[in-house]
């Protein structure tokens, strides 16, 4: 099968308010997959390669607020054609506070229409038979039941084995699950399908107890042995791991400003992933990523 030169990222599109300056909020769209495929599609433009279909697969309401999501993801050029419509549901929607200089998240997000994305197996197996590259998250993961989680991740394994190839940010959110056993159980599921993985080690460190970040890309690389592994340590030094190669310690360049750092993180998945597609080689890509996180820090909310 001959795929779409692409990438499809798969997840939740939430409300995002942002702000909160004399309580007056910024209204925006958001969410850690879709913060990746926004910013990966103006990557690819301004490097010329607006050729590269970017797509969004999620699951939305029949509501006003689901028909201006649609409105922006087509105005951002991203693809919706794969996107389910459900009768009754909303989309979640979080709100962004800024508290002694860092964020406070608050979420409503139980009946969001995206816990539903993969309930229908042939509309998920459909979505995934045609892009070149799959883009999805712990918590694309977390907000869905167990039973379409398994889904997903068949769904996954099918697309692997017809050709595609599988972007993931572990990204854990152990709120979100059942319990922190599932969590680690269905990351590491899913990493095994995986060719290039963003770990961050705080997180990895608390929920796996890796020593350091050297261990962690030691950890998924036995998961996956074919995978780039991209270890994110916020302002610390990242650690890149290439098969059958020992990881490489790359120091940031200090950021001058920082506003928000929401998003940061997915802003670099997003300069990695473009700079990858557009053919330049690993090391590259993680100064492509490093540049745009630090422009997504100096921006309110996820995208600017």
């Amino acid at each position: 099968m001959t795929r779409r030169k692409g990438l499809l990222a798969v997840g939740e599109c939430m409300v995002e308010m942002s702000g909160g300056e004399n309580d007056l909020y910024r209204l925006g769209f958001a969410g850690d997959t879709l913060n990746t495929a926004w910013h990966l599609k103006s990557a690819l433009t301004q490097r010329g390669r607006a050729d590269l279909a970017i797509s969004y697969h999620t699951a939305l309401g029949d509501d006003s607020l689901s028909d201006r999501i649609i409105g922006f993801l087509q105005m951002s050029q991203l693809g919706v054609e794969t996107v389910q419509r459900i009768p009754g549901r909303r989309p979640g929607l979080y709100m962004i506070e800024q508290r002694n200089g860092d964020r406070d998240f608050i979420y409503w997000r139980e009946t969001s229409a995206a816990r539903q994305m993969a309930d229908d197996a042939e509309a998920l197996h459909a979505a995934f038979a045609k892009p070149e590259w799959i883009y999805f998250s712990g918590i694309t993961l977390a907000i869905l039941s167990a039973d379409a989680r398994a889904t997903f991740l068949q769904a996954l394994e099918t697309a692997c084995k017809d050709g595609a190839q599988i972007a993931f940010d572990p990204n854990l959110r152990p709120r979100l699950w059942e319990d922190g056993p599932t969590m680690c159980r269905n990351v590491e599921a899913a990493a095994a399908l995986a060719d290039i993985i963003f770990p961050s080690f705080d997180d990895e460190a608390h929920h796996f107890g890796d020593a350091d970040p050297v261990a962690t890309c030691a950890r998924y690389r036995a998961l996956s042995p074919r995978s780039e592994i991209i270890v994110k340590d916020g302002p610390a030094p990242l650690h890149l791991a290439l098969p059958e190669v020992k990881p490489v310690e790359i120091t940031l360049p200090p950021v001058t400003m920082v506003v928000d750092a929401t998003g940061a993180g997915d802003g670099f998945n997003a300069g990695y992933i473009a700079a990858r597609l557009c053919g330049l080689s690993a090391n590259e890509a993680v100064h492509s990523g490093i540049a745009l996180s630090a422009s997504v820090l100096g921006h309110h909310g996820a995208i600017p």
